[in-house]
C-alpha cells in the first residue's frame, strides 16, 4: 500500500495543502492515516472513495456533509 504525503495529496486533488489541513480539522475530506510521530499520511483509495462520495448530477442537488 503507498501512502501519499500531504503534498502529493493536495497535488493529486489539486487543493492547497492548507485546504487538507482544514478538511482534517472540520471532519470532511479524505480520510488520512495518523502515523506515530504525527505524521499526516493518505491512502489512494480514501481520496479516490471521498471524489466518488462528492459526484453530483446538477448544481441543485443537495450536498451531502460527513
Amino acid at each position: 500500500m503507498t501512502l501519499l504525503t500531504q503534498r502529493e495529496a493536495a497535488l493529486a486533488l489539486r487543493l492547497s495543502e492548507r485546504t487538507l489541513e482544514r478538511w482534517r480539522v472540520q471532519g470532511i475530506g479524505p480520510r488520512f492515516v495518523r502515523l506515530p510521530n504525527r505524521t499526516i499520511r493518505y491512502r489512494q483509495q480514501d481520496i479516490d472513495a471521498d471524489v466518488a462520495a462528492r459526484v453530483v448530477g446538477s448544481t441543485s442537488e443537495r450536498e451531502v456533509v460527513r
